[in-house]
């Protein structure tokens, strides 16, 4: 990072920041450092790179949890911000086999230290619509700072952890509910998440209420039903739900790396309810110039926010996204369960968006479309359910095939993995802010490695990312090294 130039001013800002890092993964190779990640920092370092002291190498779980309470011992003395520790199987040959979830490493996991807490009063419950219309209540709170962060938000997580119910029905924070009015305490997940941990009945206000989970979703009006063995209440609208129809527009623009400096989530909120340009889904993404070019009076270069060069770059980053790898439409349409992970795995075994669509129109119990569909190996009925009954909803049905027509889908080619065994593992201190997940050998190991960097660079982050902007978006919660 070169340092500024100081002859402007003379400041003494702009002389080199004092940067630093822990060299504890790579990039592309033109050969392995080592064959196990121990070995591959300790080749780091001999090679100059600075890396962690404290990562060592564990066998077995006892080893690693003392570790794991040694370091935490030191958190307050280390001179950088940590929240936890990382294990990762050691063998680089069993962390390819492994592989990876849609966003984490299967060969890695994170183990975090006690979160810090505080309390604060609880002002209002608000219920969010997401693109599947799942309601998920968000609390309201007084700002409060929780480790050095000030929280004025937290989640809820659904309506059973409101009344103080467990998964299975179970009492938690002693089976006290939450109460708008209440004092709370609050923590942050991972020192990223707030989250509210428990109740303090002896300063409930007297006129404090149970809070009553919608029924009606609040954005539509549509029944709000509960699935057996469901802890989400989900809004039945679909299509016609706004909310619903906005988030997925969103997941949409940011699976498909529409990429420019406006419009973002906001932005897209504001088209979605624009009477001259609207764009209600996918297909009216790309067909906004056409219609701006048809609407002279008011073209959006003329809008407050917006410019020639602007509106220049927008279309053209639309245009540029007409051509999309099957892996990255099946993701991008939003279709419930059916994350990057297991787009990918439908697009390497139908290869082509004829032959997926085809099986998908096809496919209910008991026919053989079914029957391959639920055969891949990663596929069960729930994901089979969700996939067959999208593409059989009139509605959905109508905004796909709307928006194939503006689509050139390339195929995908199989891919082959072979099955994980036993490993030992390595730990190491988790710095509290990463913006990815397991970059090692994740990229340029082998054929494997090369598919595995073909599908990232097509593929969304999904790191909070949003909008047709270019601007990469930061995940912060479990980073793995």
């Amino acid at each position: 990072m070169p340092p500024p130039d100081p002859a402007p001013t003379g400041c003494e800002y702009h002389r080199r920041p004092p940067l630093r890092f822990f060299a504890y993964s790579w990039g592309q190779l033109s050969a392995p450092l080592a064959t196990t990640q121990f070995a591959a920092i300790s080749h780091l370092n001999a090679l100059g790179f600075q890396t962690n002291p404290l990562t060592v190498r564990c066998d077995g779980p006892q080893e690693m949890l003392a570790h794991y309470r040694a370091i935490e011992a030191q958190r307050a003395t280390l001179g950088y911000d940590i929240d936890g520790v990382v294990y990762k199987v050691d063998d680089l040959a069993l962390q390819a086999r492994l592989g990876f979830r849609s966003s984490t490493p299967r060969w890695a996991i994170a183990h975090k230290f006690p979160a810090q807490l505080a309390w604060t009063r609880l002002e209002a419950i608000d219920i969010q619509v997401g693109r599947t219309g799942a309601l998920s209540p968000v609390a309201r709170l007084s700002p409060v700072t929780v480790g050095g962060v000030v929280v004025s938000n937290a989640t809820l997580h659904n309506e059973d952890y409101i009344a103080g119910r467990g998964a299975k029905g179970n009492p938690i924070r002693g089976g006290k509910d939450i109460r708008i009015g209440d004092w709370v305490q609050v923590y942050r997940a991972g020192d990223v998440i707030p989250k509210v941990a428990d109740v303090d009945l002896s300063k409930r206000p007297a006129s404090a209420e149970p809070y009553r989970f919608p029924r009606p979703a609040p954005e539509c009006a549509s029944p709000a039903h509960r699935e057996e063995g469901d802890a989400i209440r989900r809004c039945t609208g679909g299509l016609i739900c706004p909310a619903q129809a906005v988030e997925r527009l969103k997941h949409f623009v940011s699976a498909q790396r529409l990429r420019h400096r406006r419009p973002g989530c906001k932005q897209i909120e504001l088209f979605f309810h624009d009477s001259d340009l609207p764009v209600k889904t996918p297909a009216d993404i790309f067909t906004l110039a056409a219609r701006d070019a048809a609407n002279p009076l008011r073209q959006l270069k003329n809008r407050d926010g917006f410019g020639d060069t602007s509106v220049t770059k927008l279309f053209a980053a639309i245009e540029a996204k007409r051509q999309i790898p099957l892996d990255r439409l099946i993701f991008a349409l939003g279709i419930r369960h059916a994350g990057e992970a297991a787009a990918g795995l439908l697009a390497r075994h139908y290869g082509t968006w004829t032959a997926f669509e085809s099986a998908m129109t096809n496919a209910e119990p008991g026919t053989p479309e079914w029957q391959e569909l639920t055969a891949i190996d990663g596929v069960g009925d729930i994901l089979a359910t969700s996939l067959a009954q999208a593409f059989a909803n009139p509605a959905e049905r109508a905004a796909i095939d709307a928006l194939i027509t503006h689509l050139t889908v390339e195929p995908v080619a199989a891919a082959t993995l072979t099955a994980p065994s036993r490993a030992r593992r390595s730990s190491s201190p988790a710095p509290e802010k990463m913006t990815r997940a397991g970059q090692g050998p994740r990229r340029g190991h082998g054929r494997q490695g090369r598919r595995q960097r073909q599908r990232e660079n097509r593929s969304s982050d999904r790191r909070s990312r949003c909008g047709f902007q270019g601007e990469r978006g930061r995940k912060t919660g479990h980073p793995h090294h």
